[in-house]
């Protein structure tokens, strides 16, 4: 006899996919994936090694929680084309998990990269950064935008490209180095949204790749202007050029509870051109 046609005991066959022999018993009872024979006498399951492809897919599309209802429709019009189609769609579905994953990841990395650097930070000191080019959702605001309203258009953004939690995302406020270099330091004029895995999309702003200049406030928004003017004194200085935007993100959101005790990370680009 050919060896692949020899029965194996229900527990034989539950060893040699890995699941408990229990699982095979509720199978066959509720008629999902019976044995390939019943003993006569004390009424044991066996089955067939052959069967084991069909056990397979069915403990696949588990995994992949298809509901038991599912399986057996697929089962009672079992074809090359329901399998094709069936793993269509949990394909696009665990695609859709996996770029939530990586999402969720990269969050997790930038958070825990700022409480890094909050641990290390000197929020006197003023440092030069590499940066890669991303890309960023942004609106639009000026002086008469009001709070109620910014809210209302991160809203409208951030469900738009179908980010479910705020967490999801980091946000974070731009004002222009013309404005900054004219002493003009509240002349904020986008709010930005940096979205993980976000494909480049036609009008979307290009945050530049290159050098940056990163310096830190903590504190009330109020002082914010003099740690531009040190900023821009620094500049001066050193020969660099600023260009661009100031990028302006809160770092320490989640573990402080006074205005006073906030903290904001800024990073200009530096034009290729400084001396």
């Amino acid at each position: 006899m050919n060896e692949k046609e020899r029965l194996l005991t229900i527990g034989q066959f539950a060893a040699l996919h890995g699941i408990n022999k229990k699982t095979l018993m509720w199978y066959d009872e509720i008629g999902l994936f019976p044995p390939a024979a019943v003993h006569p006498d004390n009424g044991y399951r066996c089955y067939s090694y052959r069967q084991s492809p069909i056990l397979e897919t069915i403990l696949l599309l588990r995994e992949l929680n298809v509901s038991i209802p599912e399986i057996q429709a697929f089962m009672e019009n079992r074809s090359a084309e329901s399998l094709k189609c069936l793993l269509e769609e949990k394909i696009t579905h665990l695609n859709q998990q996996i770029s939530h994953l990586q999402a969720v990841q990269k969050t997790l990395h930038n958070h825990h990269q700022n409480m890094v650097t909050l641990l290390t930070m000197d929020l006197s000191e003023i440092t030069l950064v590499e940066k890669e080019e991303r890309c960023l959702v942004t609106v639009d605001i000026d002086e008469h935008t009001s709070f109620e309203k910014e809210v209302e258009l991160i809203t409208a953004e951030t469900a738009r490209f179908g980010l479910g939690r705020l967490h999801d995302a980091s946000y974070g406020s731009m004002i222009p180095v013309d404005s900054l270099q004219k002493g003009n330091f509240e002349d904020y004029t986008k709010l930005f949204i940096e979205i993980p895995f976000l494909p480049r999309k036609k009008g979307l702003h290009v945050q530049p790749k290159g050098i940056y200049l990163r310096a830190f406030h903590k504190g009330t928004w109020d002082r914010l202007p003099k740690r531009y003017e040190d900023i821009l004194t620094y500049a001066g200085e050193q020969g660099l050029c600023l260009s661009g935007f100031s990028y302006e993100k809160g770092i320490n959101d989640t573990v402080a509870d006074r205005i006073e005790d906030y903290i904001v990370q800024i990073e200009i680009p530096i034009s290729p051109q400084s001396s």
